[in-house]
């Protein structure tokens, strides 16, 4: 089953993954080495536990676990509300549940889980039946699991499935008039969620207006990130040879502000190319969810293509100071066992569907 399943997608995606992979570990290498090899020993384990993931998704093939789709996403809220009751404390922020020394977040995963089902639920509605109640429903799919990661709080993650919802309704056909109506009522409750949010996460927005007012605080990471980009010049500075990153001046380097790493190292050319490797990549997946005769199938591909572009499209911003800080990994490169994972997971889903789409 795997290796038909296999045989019949496009070798392109895999391969796109493996490369894009690849960059990162020597990107990793090159952010953590100071450290010792810890760092890439786990990135490299958690990409095996990944791979064995994508072995059993093409074994299972996707009709099944979208049936299971429900229950999927069920589960994945009980772990939302498990991070709050029993779920470890790390910088402040309670995000992780720990299993026989295991740790792991479920919000990485319920990005999934959350795609799974909205597809699930709009692909066995009719176009032409679509009402408000059918609206509503898909928005709360999208939305309760929401409120239990911005009570972690996290307000990166919280803020990717809302674009996942608007882009999945448009690929169903859905009445404009209902996404404007959504895009509105969030534009309306912005001033409220400015007073829900906490200090540091306000202080982050501020920054990204001016860096300069907290250059040793909120702001130091962004300014660290802009001068390592910058001084990459066009060819960079040679790998393991970023003054930003190898003399400790750029935090968080190994997790979400690795893309600076690489713009210090590879410079403005070899950025470049890491972005071309992405945009083919969501090519790739594009074309997937638009030749897919299976509408639950075509759903689930346009959610990932979302998920996956908005982690590419926020995280490069907020490197270069473009957009806030707000906390999300690059995939297949950032540091980190539950969204590579959840990723690869990603990608095993989307070759299931493609093989389908070519059967």
């Amino acid at each position: 089953m795997q290796f038909n399943t296999l045989r019949r997608s496009d070798p392109a995606l895999p391969a796109l993954t493996l490369i894009i992979m690849a960059a990162g570990l020597a990107v990793l290498y090159s952010a953590s080495h100071n450290f010792g090899s810890q760092f890439l020993v786990r990135q490299l384990l958690w990409i095996g536990l990944g791979t064995v993931f994508i072995s059993l998704i093409l074994f299972i093939n996707y009709y099944r676990i979208a049936g299971f789709s429900y229950y999927l996403y069920g589960f994945n809220i009980l772990l939302l509300i498990a991070v709050i009751l029993f779920g470890s404390v790390r910088m402040g922020a309670k995000r992780w549940l720990s299993f026989g020394g295991v740790s792991f977040q479920p919000s990485e995963f319920a990005k999934i889980t959350v795609i799974l089902a909205l597809a699930r639920y709009l692909g066995d509605i009719d176009r032409s039946d679509f009402r408000p109640g059918h609206f509503f429903a898909a928005a709360m799919i999208a939305f309760f699991p929401v409120l239990l990661i911005m009570k972690q709080p996290d307000l990166g993650t919280s803020l990717i499935f809302f674009p996942i919802l608007l882009v999945m309704l448009y690929w169903k056909g859905v009445d404009i008039r209902y996404i404007l109506s959504l895009i509105f009522m969030a534009l309306a409750a912005a001033p409220i969620g400015w007073h829900l949010l906490k200090d540091y996460q306000k202080s982050r927005l501020l920054v990204f207006i001016n860096p300069n007012m907290e250059p040793l605080g909120a702001g130091y990471t962004i300014i660290q990130s802009k001068i390592a980009i910058g001084s990459g010049g066009l060819f960079g500075k040679g790998w393991l040879a970023g003054t930003q990153n190898q003399l400790n001046f750029l935090p968080e380097r190994h997790t979400d502000f690795i893309f600076s790493v690489a713009g210090e190292e590879w410079g403005f050319m070899g950025s470049c190319i890491l972005v071309l490797l992405y945009l083919m990549f969501i090519k790739k997946v594009f074309r997937i969810a638009e030749s897919s005769s299976d509408g639950c199938a075509g759903l689930t591909a346009a959610g990932i293509m979302t998920m996956f572009l908005l982690h590419v499209v926020i995280n490069i911003a907020m490197t270069m100071g473009l957009m806030p800080v707000v906390g999300l990994p690059i995939p297949f490169i950032s540091y980190g066992g539950s969204w590579m994972v959840a990723s690869m997971i990603a990608v095993g889903i989307l070759l299931s569907i493609d093989s389908l789409n070519r059967a």
